[in-house]
């Protein structure tokens, strides 16, 4: 993942250290600034996994929202919704989406105030193969197990839901 030799000391406990004698407890420090550390990871591994595909990870998660649907299809609003997106954030990844062939755009059949995106065959057969080349990566999670694993996407879930995310 990181084509740089990793360091020969965690430097966030060392920070933590540092933290500790000149400002006072750094237990929740040394916690956060580890989870914006791992999630430069992830995001690396996954943007890697899926550069071949032309793909980022907003739009491969469009796809991955689509192909969950029932009919294939969601408004835009409810894509955004689900997606915790602003509704130009939406819009964005929708059109390059559209210009790639993945999605069209369709009127929604009983309220023409609502534009539904649907995703296209291609865009079934790319989320899949995108699908493959994260999956094989563990989305870059590595070095833990599936039980921690588990409980560690409980934890964030409690962060989550004090901070007001569902």
């Amino acid at each position: 993942m990181s084509t740089r030799s990793p360091l020969p000391f965690d430097p966030i406990a060392r920070a933590a250290e540092i933290w500790a004698e000149r400002v006072g407890p750094a237990t929740t420090m040394a916690a956060v600034t580890s989870v914006m550390r791992v999630q430069q990871i992830l995001q690396s591994a996954v943007d890697s996994a899926l550069r071949p595909h032309n793909l980022t990870f907003a739009r491969y998660e469009a796809l991955v929202l689509l192909t969950f649907s029932r009919r294939g299809s969601l408004p835009m609003r409810v894509m955004g919704d689900r997606l915790q997106l602003h509704p130009t954030s939406v819009t964005n990844i929708v059109d390059r989406l559209e210009q790639d062939g993945l999605v069209r755009r369709v009127p929604h059949p009983t309220d023409r105030r609502t534009t539904l995106v649907e995703i296209t065959d291609e865009g079934r057969d790319l989320m899949e193969k995108a699908t493959e080349a994260v999956t094989a990566i563990d989305f870059g999670l590595a070095g833990i197990t599936e039980r921690q694993t588990q409980q560690l996407t409980e934890l964030l879930g409690k962060v989550r839901h004090a901070a007001g995310d569902f």
